[in-house]
């Protein structure tokens, strides 16, 4: 598969036009494109000259983020004659429910990546249409991309070139892990829920939700997935079997997807003195932690994040059960090395968004969610961008992330 395009540049006289050696658009080989690849996120990953950027590592595997979809592929825009790796894209097709039960077949659009010296030559833009062609040669309907609302350069990209609309809003919550405990109630009980009762509760917590994926087993059942949790009350711990379906009045459920084995962040061109004082929190919250001070992560160095999905809540006392169990998993967090953050994602709407820990400074208060219905002329799907789901949650797949 490949796509020829032709970059545009205008030298000093404007009666010139110097048409460059064509973009040749390929899918990913790793043996080819690797090495390429790496410099070219690295190259993209820069932040603005005295800010402080979040750097992703990729840990050696470019596809990391889509491999453990089915259908999945990274395109390469190679530069002249020899094959100059200068734009990368990502992408994947699975089937999510789009409300109300109904389910679709849909496209996500990731990683896009151009060299900053090969900029305004309508290499994304190729680019996304090209994969644009893959997911609708895979059966999809729908594509859709992710993207923080103040990132002007994205959002027009897909808004105004690639015609996207806007969608969806999320909020990114994120709580630091820190040296100490959280603190557990007594009275709370935490249950490990087996994969088959995980996925056949979800399936009827979530069935009217959106972009509930319809292969949520094969995401329970990941190496990467550390668990299902739930916490009940535990006057209720004796009366209560999810097994058989019944459940105490309150309880609280989710699971945790482990990022840490895929990608590390690390951010980077932080002054001496703000670096000097975060590290004073936390050796001081080491040394106290008794004290259960705020202290500041080790984010100066590379490190995980545990993703939290499923998150749902019943009951009168369901949100300080889902308090205990965000405490649960940051307790996993600190034990388990390695990781600084635990986020999750969240639809405006849900009420769970609410009750989650975060610290604000850390998190996003508009994850931009932009569709596109991939076959214009059918009227089949349209329905989705002009109705509004039954339900206030959307299912945030933690491959996503």
């Amino acid at each position: 598969m490949s796509l020829k395009i032709a970059a545009e540049v205008y030298p000093k006289s404007p009666s010139e036009t110097v048409m460059e050696p064509l973009i040749v658009v390929n899918e990913y080989d790793e043996d080819r494109h690797k090495v390429a690849v790496e410099k070219l996120e690295r190259l993209c990953e820069v932040g603005q000259s005295g800010k402080p950027s979040l750097v992703t590592d990729l840990m050696g595997d470019p596809i990391c983020r889509i491999r453990h979809f089915q259908l999945h592929v990274m395109l390469v825009a190679e530069y002249g004659e020899g094959g100059e790796v200068v734009g990368v894209i990502r992408g994947c097709v699975k089937t999510v429910t789009r409300g109300n039960s109904v389910y679709v077949k849909l496209a996500y659009i990731l990683g896009l990546r151009v060299s900053p010296r090969h900029r305004r030559f309508g290499i994304g833009t190729k680019l996304v249409e090209h994969l644009e062609e893959w997911c609708k040669q895979k059966g999809a309907k729908y594509a859709y991309m992710a993207t923080d609302c103040t990132n002007e350069p994205s959002v027009n990209l897909f808004t105004k070139k690639c015609g996207y609309s806007k969608f969806r809003t999320l909020t990114i919550l994120v709580q630091p892990v820190h040296a100490h405990y959280k603190p557990i109630s007594s009275n709370v009980a935490v249950l490990r829920l087996p994969p088959r009762l995980a996925g056949s509760m979800y399936d009827q917590l979530f069935a009217n939700s959106e972009f509930y994926p319809k292969d949520k087993d094969s995401i329970l059942c990941n190496k990467l997935n550390l668990g299902t949790f739930m916490a009940i009350p535990k006057k209720y711990f004796s009366k209560c079997d999810p097994k058989r379906g019944i459940l105490p009045p309150s309880y609280a459920i989710l699971s945790v997807w482990n990022t840490k084995d895929v990608f590390k962040l690390q951010v980077k061109g932080v002054s001496p003195l703000a670096h000097a004082c975060c590290v004073g929190t936390r050796l001081l919250d080491e040394w106290m932690p008794w004290l259960r001070l705020p202290s500041f992560p080790d984010v100066f160095r590379p490190f995980g994040v545990y993703f939290l999905y499923g998150l749902h809540m019943e009951g009168k006392c369901g949100a300080q059960l889902m308090k205990c169990l965000c405490a649960f998993v940051h307790n996993m967090g600190r034990d388990g090395g390695g990781c600084g953050a635990i986020v999750a994602e969240l639809g405006q709407r849900d009420p769970v968004r609410d009750v989650v820990p975060h610290w604000r400074k850390f998190s996003w208060a508009e994850d931009m969610w932009c569709i596109k219905n991939l076959h214009k002329g059918s009227s089949q799907n349209s329905d989705w961008f002009t109705s509004r789901s039954s339900s206030p949650v959307i299912f945030v797949d933690p491959r996503d992330f």
